[in-house]
């Protein structure tokens, strides 16, 4: 096993992702079922007022919540059915309108076997049809300038795992709106853990819009879409 590691628990937050829901759980039953240990899926509805209850499935644990903070939500999944796990246990973290990798978990398992405390990977864009032609270049264009160095630096909340004792000991996610992953990622990279900066961990997102978390993904794609 990997690192001790016996399994997982992957905690998605859900606000109103009716349109995209069944899809990201499609995946994550992929990447599960090609997971070298158990996995646990724990959804937690925040605040839903569309049909994404109606989605889930008996493969899944579900949690309902009213907080509408993403942060507060990731908070809850990982409270309500990994409070007492520890070292053995590799907790992940998804969005609800992303799709994860089919090597997704498997890819963070072997970075684990090899020393990893955490692992922080990138994304893709699924497609690019709510934005100009212009808007996909300049955003690939600077995702990828970030990559050439050592340790990529990003960090998203739709593609993060990490150790359970980790988590409990940096005090997991805060309540947050937004930038709750990378304010975990600073408290992680402070206690002298060691992250992977994986390219090849890989998670395809949406490019809507209207985001859910305010100052988000849809915000920074927003910017890129007016900056002429």
């Amino acid at each position: 096993m990997p690192a001790g590691i016996t399994r997982i628990l992957v905690v998605v937050p859900v606000h109103n992702e009716e349109r995209l829901l069944a899809r990201c759980l499609t995946a994550l039953e992929r990447a599960a079922a090609r997971a070298q240990v158990p996995v646990r899926i724990q959804l937690v509805l925040d605040g839903c007022t569309d049909a994404s209850t109606r989605i889930p499935g008996s493969a899944v644990e579900v949690l309902e919540i009213d907080q509408r903070n993403v942060g507060a939500a990731r908070a809850a999944g990982f409270a309500e059915t990994g409070s007492g796990c520890g070292a053995e246990t590799w907790f992940a973290t998804t969005d609800a309108d992303s799709e994860v990798d089919q090597w997704w978990l498997r890819r963070q398992l072997a970075y684990a076997r090899a020393g990893a405390d955490a692992v922080a990977g990138v994304v893709s864009v699924r497609r690019w049809s709510d934005h100009r032609l212009l808007t996909a270049r300049r955003y690939e264009r600077r995702y990828r300038r970030r990559l050439r160095g050592r340790g990529h630096g990003h960090i998203h909340g739709a593609n993060l795992g990490f150790r359970a004792d980790l988590y409990w000991r940096t005090g997991g996610f805060r309540h947050l709106r937004t930038g709750e992953d990378i304010d975990l990622v600073s408290r992680i990279a402070a206690v002298g853990a060691r992250i992977e900066w994986a390219e090849d961990v890989v998670v395809a997102t949406s490019a809507r819009q209207l985001g859910r978390a305010p100052a988000g993904f849809a915000d920074h794609l927003r910017r890129i879409d007016n900056a002429g």
